[in-house]
């Protein structure tokens, strides 16, 4: 769990640091910072979301394509972006005394960002099951700067996060035996791949350019790994 602690500290600080400086910033500050983050979140996005290009057989972008449209389908029937989104309304109206505030915005966003890239599962296996927490250190440093540009945006808000990687990736360190000898070789680079796809959702969000309801994706991130060693399998 060293990693998920660290990984949770640079978050805190990040927002605290964020936060007092936002406040001193005029709106098309904030505006340029958001719409930074989501440039490089786009970047990021992308390259991981093309993970399957090493794939010759074609297997692993079969399994990604196949695995974002049935999550996106499951999502939607199970509706985990309205659950997620009310679930920020409530953390939203207990700590903004009922103003306005972007509590619900800060904290949506900076969970889907922080716990739906690679090294969220990737780290955390590593963490469980050897103790090596070099990828969460990788993954703190890169959330704490996030956590900076997003806070100083969008406000404190996204101190919630936090307890989603707290909860998320201390979950997976603490199972990380289930997971060992599942998630390698194309399985794994499905799962990069679509987590690089619902990053890429993410930027366009924070771009301003289109909510398409990340949350409801969530389930691709089993499906498409799933679907890879069933592939794989029977080849």
């Amino acid at each position: 769990m060293t990693g998920t602690f660290i990984n949770v500290a640079t978050i805190l600080v990040g927002t605290l640091i964020g936060s007092l400086i936002g406040g001193r910033l005029p709106d098309r500050i904030h505006q340029r910072v958001l719409f930074g983050l989501g440039m490089v979140t786009l970047i990021l996005g992308i390259d991981n979301g093309l993970a399957w290009r090493d794939d010759e057989s074609g297997r692993v972008l079969l399994s990604v394509m196949g695995g974002v449209l049935l999550g996106g389908i499951a999502g939607e029937l199970l509706r985990i972006e309205d659950r997620l989104a009310a679930l920020g309304d409530r953390l939203q109206a207990r700590f903004s005394g009922g103003g306005t505030s972007t509590v619900s915005e800060a904290f949506f966003t900076a969970t889907l960002l922080f716990c739906v890239g690679p090294l969220t599962v990737l780290g955390s296996i590593e963490d469980g099951l050897r103790g090596d927490y070099d990828l969460l250190a990788t993954k703190a440093l890169l959330d704490g700067f996030a956590s900076i540009a997003l806070a100083a945006a969008l406000g404190p808000g996204v101190a919630l996060a936090a307890v989603s990687v707290l909860v998320i990736q201390g979950g997976i360190t603490l199972g990380a035996g289930l997971f060992e000898d599942i998630l390698v070789g194309e399985p794994l680079a499905a799962l990069t791949s679509a987590g690089g796809v619902l990053i890429i959702g993410i930027s366009l969000k924070l771009l301003d350019i289109k909510d398409v309801r990340v949350g409801n994706y969530l389930p691709a991130l089993i499906f498409a790994p799933a679907l890879s060693a069933l592939a794989e399998a029977f080849a």
